[in-house]
């Protein structure tokens, strides 16, 4: 969970009692003060969830219920088949810290409050984590630390949907796994973003290419209304009795960030329509206005469209654009050039040289550049 709270253990080294293991065992030594925790003849400390009276209440699950065909193993020595590990006794070469109940290492689930309550505090308003965390291990969060803080620890719990890869989920085992960093070789970062929040936080995502492709088309759509249209710079969205209460509803129904997509979508809709300079600006602003809390239309709108980046380049041989740290090599072409041939091109119209216009397009086209 953290490396330097466990001290960044390498085979060869000993483990060192840093700040965070001194408040970890602070904590479980709390818990235990307070009846929440017990100590084993064997050196393992366990939460006591009977202890805990709204055990479950973030999951749903019955206690009872989860008892069932549960028995504790032999070789155990918690009470309860539910109690969970606050503090391991060390087995042979096994990294291990020392503390009040002998030579051993922190749980998974300890380690996440006590960071928390360093970090956050005892009280703090979101805690995130994917779906599969739920129940046991934010559960397990929960029972920790109200227990050794006697408050509530979180406001609100939010859980994300999984990503899947062409409707499989997204697994090494799959062979389907990948990296942000590999997807912005091929995709600028608002068109990652924008695809991100074309579905509400906890369904599952989806990832495709074809996926992506819509995600930059629609952006597209989006900087292309904005091109050439002055916003007004001093408009605030909640100022806005049409088209802002709409999208701070969606945004009020849990992060709903797709149905705030689609209102955007009807001011675009109606920024294309304006029908005088100030209207524009307006509209214009209000997207700027709504794109400040998602995180969009960051660029200028030129520079989107055109991928002026500083690192794209053409490649001729393949026709299409890839990002790249150099502009070396003979076969790329950098945006002055591309530009160079539109010149050329807007002065063979203006001679009404069409077939040389005509073939310098045809030229721009297979590069994968489209004059509007």
């Amino acid at each position: 969970q953290d490396a330097d709270a466990l001290g960044a253990l390498r085979p060869d080294q000993e483990p060192k009692a840093t700040e965070s293991m001194v408040e970890i065992i602070a904590m479980i030594e709390t818990l235990i003060a307070k009846g929440f925790a017990y100590s084993s003849d064997n050196g393992d400390v366990y939460y006591d969830v009977s202890e805990f009276d709204s055990y479950g209440k973030l999951s749903g699950r019955n206690i009872d219920e989860l008892r069932v065909g549960e028995r504790v193993a032999v070789n155990e020595a918690k009470d309860d088949p539910l109690d969970f590990v606050l503090w391991k006794a060390a087995k042979p070469e096994e990294p291990a810290w020392e503390s009040p109940w002998g030579r051993g290492r922190p749980g998974w689930h300890i380690e996440c409050s006590a960071m928390s309550a360093t970090c956050l505090g005892e009280h703090f308003d979101i805690h995130g984590g994917g779906q599969d965390l739920q129940f046991p291990h934010h559960e397990n969060e929960i029972a920790q630390s109200e227990g050794a803080h006697g408050c509530q620890s979180v406001n609100y719990w939010m859980h994300n949907g999984f990503v899947r890869i062409d409707d499989e989920k997204m697994s090494k085992s799959l062979g389907n796994f990948f990296t942000v960093r590999e997807v912005l070789n091929n995709y600028d970062a608002e068109v990652i973003r924008y695809f991100i929040l074309t579905s509400q936080y906890r369904s599952p995502l989806n990832y495709s290419d074809e996926q992506l492709e819509q995600a930059k088309n629609a952006l597209t759509r989006f900087y292309t209304a904005l091109r050439d249209v002055e916003a007004k710079a001093d408009v605030n969205w909640l100022d806005d009795k049409e088209y802002g209460e709409r999208f701070k509803a969606a945004m009020d129904d849990d992060f709903n960030t797709a149905l705030a997509l689609s209102v955007m979508s009807d001011v675009r809709q109606k920024l294309n329509k304006a029908g005088d300079e100030s209207e524009s600006a307006y509209l214009a602003g209000l997207l700027k206005s709504f794109g400040e809390v998602l995180g969009l239309f960051q660029d200028e709108a030129e520079n989107f469209l055109q991928g002026r980046d500083g690192r794209q380049v053409v490649n001729l041989q393949a026709n299409s654009i890839e990002s790249h740290t150099t502009v070396s090599s003979p076969t790329l072409i950098v945006n002055e050039e591309i530009d160079a041939l539109i010149a050329e091109r807007n002065q063979a119209r203006a001679d009404k040289n069409w077939a040389r216009a005509d073939e310098i397009r045809d030229e721009l086209t297979a590069m994968g550049i489209v004059l509007e």
